[in-house]
């Protein structure tokens, strides 16, 4: 009896442990990151800053037509508990979970570009670009858990500086001065799907339109949303 007890156990921390996942990566207008979602359990999704700040959390509602989702997510009914005065200056009044994920944050100590922000949530590391990287980069998440993210840096088409460009193995690529003066910044392709945009041979004022594409695609296991 003991040993299916602990056999139990052991499923249930499994579960725990590698729910938390970088489900989706939302890019504003199509051109500029917005934010990271990881995926936890009770499918919670929490919204990241690309500096590694907590925006909100909640469930995401599908709307009556197809493959269309509400932009703010329902709330999260569950527990959701906060650090107090126990804990690190920079920690105290932020979430300490949500649900089964658990919070921990890099302490006033740190790196100036790692102090107060997410340093675990759940399972998943993260780090950040600091002062020994290139000046666009800095501040930046540098990887969650396993998944490596890189941007354009300074030396790269000044237009592109800042913009997310690898997420793991899936590069991302954006139309430059060089293109068409209404698709210029808006992303191109993200791994091997390309995406069509409005020019201004098409329809006048419509910047931000695809031709063709989806505005939500699942690419190397995490979607990408053009809002």
């Amino acid at each position: 009896m003991k040993k299916i007890a602990v056999l139990i156990a052991g499923v249930l921390l499994a579960g725990t442990i590698y729910a938390q996942q970088l489900a989706q990566v939302t890019l504003a207008g199509g051109e500029n990151l917005s934010y990271y979602s990881l995926l936890v359990d009770q499918n919670i999704l929490i919204r990241i800053t690309p500096d590694g700040k907590i925006m909100e959390w909640g469930n995401e509602v599908m709307a009556n037509r197809s493959n269309y989702f509400a932009p703010k997510l329902q709330p999260y009914m569950g527990r959701v508990d906060y650090y107090g005065n126990e804990a690190d200056s920079l920690s105290r009044g932020k979430v300490r979970s949500i649900g089964t994920c658990t919070f921990f944050y890099y302490t006033a100590s740190e790196d100036k570009f790692k102090a107060g922000k997410i340093r675990m949530a759940g399972s998943l590391n993260f780090d950040y670009y600091s002062d020994y990287d290139n000046v666009a980069l800095k501040g930046k998440i540098k990887n969650i858990g396993s998944l490596v993210l890189n941007y354009y840096n300074s030396f790269d088409e000044e237009s592109l500086r800042g913009k997310l460009k690898t997420v793991g193995s899936t590069n991302i690529t954006y139309f430059t001065p060089f293109d068409d003066k209404m698709i210029r910044g808006l992303v191109k392709t993200i791994g091997s799907y390309s995406f069509n945009w409005y020019n201004s041979l098409d329809i006048r004022g419509a910047r931000g339109i695809l031709k063709s594409g989806d505005y939500r695609q699942s690419i190397g296991g995490v979607w990408y949303i053009l809002r």
